[in-house]
């Protein structure tokens, strides 16, 4: 079990993995001229469980070097997103300092569990991303936390999912670590996501508020 499985576990809060996402296909710029670090460290003082940082450089406009150096100036454990495809990948992740690396299951398909198990061996949580049932059956024999994107990753997240998606195919996940990701903007959107998972990640709400600290603190801590 990576850090990232260790820290959702023990979270005696709402357990909230709070990403660090400069650009959105669908919305532009999300970090504003601000610093990322800056952002990082909102994040650390509201109580989030983790930290995502997307590196996918031509449609979310992320950067291995901004992901490494986050890796090395927080406690927090780190989720790298982005379109993982090679075995490279999950080392170099591991190298820079990650906790957790995501594997998109619609992506990997038959390769999914192979490359679970080859982040487990390199002390990484794999984060095996679904968003519709029948991606289920990839992730299946494997020991990786199980993330819900409400959102079409094909689409790259221009629809308009919602946790609508985790109340549907969270049910059908018994007996592992589960996380719901996107498509939540308020706290009725964080009540039902935990009522079906263990923890969610949020990027565009966040990012959108004015102050990040503060909006993150407020899902943390909200009485569900």
């Amino acid at each position: 079990m990576g850090e990232l499985s260790k820290a959702i576990k023990r979270c005696n809060k709402n357990p909230v993995i709070a990403e660090v996402k400069v650009h959105s296909p669908k919305y532009g710029d999300l970090l504003r001229g601000r610093n990322e670090i800056d952002i990082l460290r909102a994040y650390e003082r509201a109580g989030a469980v983790g930290i995502s940082y997307i590196t996918e450089p031509e449609h979310f406009k992320g950067s291995f070097d901004v992901f490494r150096k986050i890796c090395n100036s927080t406690h927090l454990p780190v989720l790298r997103k982005d379109f993982i495809t090679s075995r490279e990948e999950i080392e170099r992740s591991a190298e820079a300092g990650s906790s957790a690396v995501l594997l998109i299951a619609r992506l990997l398909r038959e390769k999914t569990a192979e490359f679970a198990d080859f982040c487990i061996e390199h002390g990484l949580d794999p984060l095996v991303e679904v968003h519709t049932a029948e991606e289920l059956e990839f992730a299946a024999d494997t020991r990786a936390i199980i993330g819900i994107n409400n959102r079409d990753i094909s689409k790259l997240e221009t629809d308009g999912g919602n946790v609508s998606v985790t109340e549907k195919i969270a049910p059908l996940i018994p007996n592992r670590l589960k996380i719901s990701e996107s498509g939540i903007s308020c706290i009725d959107d964080l009540r039902i996501a935990l009522r079906f998972t263990n923890a969610v990640l949020i990027g565009t709400t966040f990012m959108q508020a004015e102050d990040p600290e503060k909006i993150v603190r407020s899902f943390v801590e909200a009485k569900l």
